[in-house]
């Protein structure tokens, strides 16, 4: 039994107190660097309140973005992110739960070898299998489009690990009844698996969505048309700039610009998130 202590609790909310400020000053201080004006931001000592220039530099990030960016407003970069994320999530999402429905619930032969294959796959990312992706991708005529983008990661062997194991638990009950109501593969996959499946899919789109957004090697080596470039690439155009020194508070700006979708996405589907992670009642 947990004793109720005073001196404890103190101590329990002075270190979640404590590594609040350590995760939200960064972040604070970013966002007050992209309020203020190029000069104040280079003269130290730094503020640590809003400047004046919020609606400026957010205004012109979105809208005119920057020549040492890639030329194209941030807004477009964005969008690409947000494409490319979204493919990424619902591609894995779709590829992996039709692979795990196929390996829990049909015979056929080398089925498990077919599983262990996919399973195998997690000892080749995507930085060891680089080259003859790419030179797949280009001979299929996708460099610079948004199938580039997406297409060669949506293959998951941990999403589909993690429908496996989860259709595995769900009672052979449900698979007697389906059949006895007349029900087919498809109708039982749709009308059964997938609701039963929603808080996984909830936490797997949450964290595949992070990890598209978060691709820059990939964009990197498969775009060379400004306009296909993602948010990533674009702060890190306007940080290695040659000729000039950075626009710190606009490459501010796109920072804190670029992470409103995955922290939105996080609060959007918080609960299912946390659900699908810790509940084992199905």
């Amino acid at each position: 039994m947990v004793e109720n202590r005073r001196w404890l609790n103190l101590l329990t909310h002075a270190v979640l107190l404590l590594g609040l400020a350590v995760v939200a000053l960064p972040i604070w201080m970013t966002f007050v660097a992209s309020t203020l004006g190029p000069g104040e931001l280079i003269n130290p000592p730094i503020p640590l309140l809003p400047g004046s220039h919020l609606l400026a530099n957010y205004g012109e990030a979105l809208a005119s973005g920057m020549a040492r960016a890639g030329g194209v407003p941030v807004g477009t970069m964005l969008f690409n992110s947000l494409v490319m994320a979204l493919g990424i999530a619902v591609g894995k999402i779709a590829i992996s739960v039709i692979s795990a429905y196929a390996i829990v619930y049909f015979r056929f032969p080398f089925r498990m070898t077919v599983f262990w294959l996919i399973f195998l796959t997690l000892m080749l990312p995507v930085e060891v299998r680089i080259v003859p992706t790419f030179q797949v991708v280009s001979s299929l005529g996708m460099l610079n489009s948004y199938a580039g983008l997406t297409i060669p990661l949506i293959a998951s062997a941990t999403a589909t690990f993690l429908f496996r194991q989860f259709f595995l638990t769900v009672p052979d009950e449900y698979l007697e009844a389906a059949r006895i109501d007349g029900a087919g593969p498809i109708r039982f996959f749709r009308d059964i698996l997938l609701p039963l499946s929603r808080t996984n899919m909830a936490a797997l789109f949450v964290i595949l969505f992070i990890y598209g957004w978060n691709q820059y090697l990939w964009p990197l080596i498969v775009t060379t048309d400004e306009h296909l470039y993602t948010i990533v690439m674009g702060i890190k155009g306007m940080v290695t700039v040659s000729d000039e020194e950075p626009n710190w508070p606009i490459v501010m700006a796109t920072s804190m610009l670029a992470m409103l979708p995955p922290v939105a996405v996080v609060i959007a589907m918080q609960r299912l998130f946390v659900k699908g992670l810790v509940d084992t009642e199905k």
